[in-house]
């Protein structure tokens, strides 16, 4: 009945003050916009969304250095590395190894039977494994399987964008051929695309790594554990991913014995966890947790604390001139905490105004800036490939979390802004607020 009855008195307020209401959600929309889109930002970055549904499990192996104390040689893991322990480690779900070679990632190009034009799609070399690591899902046909790997047979797993952009259905796929750089590919699976936001699984292409004629190179001479491949591994819970880092560690130690003298093999901290993958650019860079902290920490202090104080201003502008109407009250027997929970209900209702209106902004903002914006916090940020596909789907934006983050952020900047003005104006004397009314 409380509640109702604050509802009724805000809605009342909003009628009789437009100018003060109108500014006063606006002010709230545009403060809890800039904070959700950062908050969405790294929402869509670090939470378990299509197909990365696995991302608190997954954990990166993607850089390698070896040395001899003169030369140095900094890449990802050669193919006799994956031979001879990574692909053997025992405290993984699964590990599956992906190649980047630049014939595929840069200069790969379909041609279509249609002649319509050549394109260039985003490829991506891997095995099997890797679809048990992410969680596609097949509208038709399976990966390519383990034999498929080892024989090097040109077989392709493609997305459903691609499947219509080629055949104009994703129907009845599954055998069909394309030209990738002039050579046959036969499909044999078609899994619904995921969006270039989710890098780590994004292509429109999977191929098995052995259809790069020279998948067995790439390492160097001197250093025989340093080449062209990065690893990804699915672990069961926390406890299994420290067992897996404890595992790399003992390898890497075991290593640089056995071959003391002629190099050194660091892997720094990894496997690293994709939370930890997210925040820290490269394996080798000196993560600080609480550096992080106190940044955010300021950012949010920033965003929230700055409009707080301009409509604390409002609100006890606001406040001086309802002190006749606090003083009424006050003499007919209401209590300060009475008349405090009053005026923060009903600025209550007015922050959860500009709360939706400051998640509207925000989603049109992501929407609009896709392409763009969720890469404007990295440390290094690439331009979206022209014909990556960048869409943002409704789990990233309509997700529990996001809300729950909106709703916070209200009564955040409520209590920010309400709360002292508030409790200052309710401190002075009934004689004072009546002689207002003169």
């Amino acid at each position: 009945m409380k509640l109702r009855l604050h509802l009724k008195q805000a809605w009342t307020l909003l009628r009789q003050n437009p100018l003060f209401s109108t500014l006063y959600v606006v002010g709230t929309g545009l403060a809890i916009a800039m904070t959700m889109i950062i908050a969405m930002i790294y929402y869509v970055k670090v939470a378990p969304v299509y197909p990365e549904a696995n991302r608190a499990r997954t954990l990166y192996l993607s850089s390698a250095e070896q040395t001899d104390g003169h030369n140095t040689f900094n890449s990802a893991l050669s193919y006799q590395a994956l031979q001879d322990w990574a692909l053997h480690l025992k405290n993984a779900v699964a590990i599956s190894a992906q190649l980047a070679p630049w014939q595929f990632r840069e200069n790969a190009y379909i041609q279509p039977d249609d002649r319509s034009g050549d394109f260039h799609p985003q490829v991506k070399l891997t095995d099997p494994s890797f679809f048990r690591i992410y969680s596609f899902r097949f509208l038709e046909g399976t990966p390519f399987t383990e034999s498929d790997l080892r024989s090097g047979i040109h077989t392709a797993v493609i997305t459903d964008d691609l499947a219509r952009r080629l055949y104009g259905t994703t129907e009845g796929i599954v055998g069909r051929t394309f030209s990738l750089s002039y050579v046959r590919y036969r499909v044999c699976g078609v899994v619904r695309g995921g969006s270039y936001l989710t890098s780590d699984s994004y292509a429109q292409v999977y191929l098995p790594y052995t259809v790069d004629p020279a998948y067995r190179e790439g390492q160097s001479s001197m250093f025989p554990y340093v080449g062209p491949y990065m690893l990804t591994f699915l672990v069961r819970d926390g406890e299994q991913a420290k067992s897996l880092k404890a595992e790399v560690k003992d390898v890497v130690r075991r290593l640089n014995l056995e071959h003391k003298g002629q190099w050194e093999l660091n892997l720094w901290e990894q496997p690293r966890t994709h939370l930890l993958s997210v925040f820290q650019a490269y394996p080798s860079q000196e993560f600080d947790f609480w550096t992080k902290v106190r940044t955010f920490g300021l950012m949010l202090l920033v965003l929230l604390l700055v409009p707080a104080l301009n409509l604390s201003g409002m609100i006890a502008s606001r406040m001086e001139s309802r002190l006749a109407e606090m003083g009424v009250r006050k003499s007919f027997g209401a209590g300060r905490r009475q008349l405090l929970g009053q005026v923060m209900w009903e600025n209550l209702w007015l922050t959860l105004l500009g709360g939706l209106l400051g998640l509207a902004v925000a989603w049109l903002a992501l929407y609009a800036g896709r392409e763009w914006l969720f890469f404007l916090l990295d440390d290094y940020a690439d331009a979206v490939p022209e014909g990556a596909n960048a869409y943002v789907s409704g789990e990233m934006l309509f997700a529990p979390a996001v809300f729950l983050c909106a709703f916070v952020l209200c009564v955040l900047l409520n209590m920010l802004s309400a709360l002292l003005p508030a409790w200052l104006s309710l401190r002075k004397p009934i004689v004072y607020s009546l002689y207002e009314r003169r």
